[in-house]
């Protein structure tokens, strides 16, 4: 069975960065994007950032040039570095694996002065 853990999240003030950790289990990782989703209150889950098993990554316009997907294959684990944060990045993070219906269980941002 296939589980993911996120960390890393937090409240900071505008500006600042956060670096998400999420830690897979199982061996699916290695030859699976993973993607990092967000939810803000009242809004829809929307994609951040996806990275491929051969590390190409795209990104959400409202994020590109402000937060970096990376993969270690060898610890099962993809980040997300998250610079320049601004008070519309409050939602909570989800990992996710593409293409299958596995998720985290979430982790806040909360980006307030």
């Amino acid at each position: 069975q296939v589980q993911l853990v996120e960390s890393g999240g937090g409240s900071v003030q505008p500006g600042g960065s956060l670096r998400l950790s999420c830690a897979a289990s199982g061996n699916i990782f290695r030859i699976a994007a993973m993607a990092w989703y967000r939810q803000g209150a009242g809004k829809q889950r929307e994609l951040v950032a996806r990275i491929t098993s051969g590390g190409s990554t795209n990104y959400a316009d409202s994020v590109k040039g402000r937060f970096t997907i990376s993969r270690d294959n060898a610890k099962n684990t993809v980040y997300l570095q998250m610079n320049s944060l601004k008070p519309e990045d409050t939602a909570v993070y989800y990992c996710f694996i593409w293409g299958t219906n596995y998720w985290g269980q979430g982790t806040q941002v909360t980006v307030s002065s």
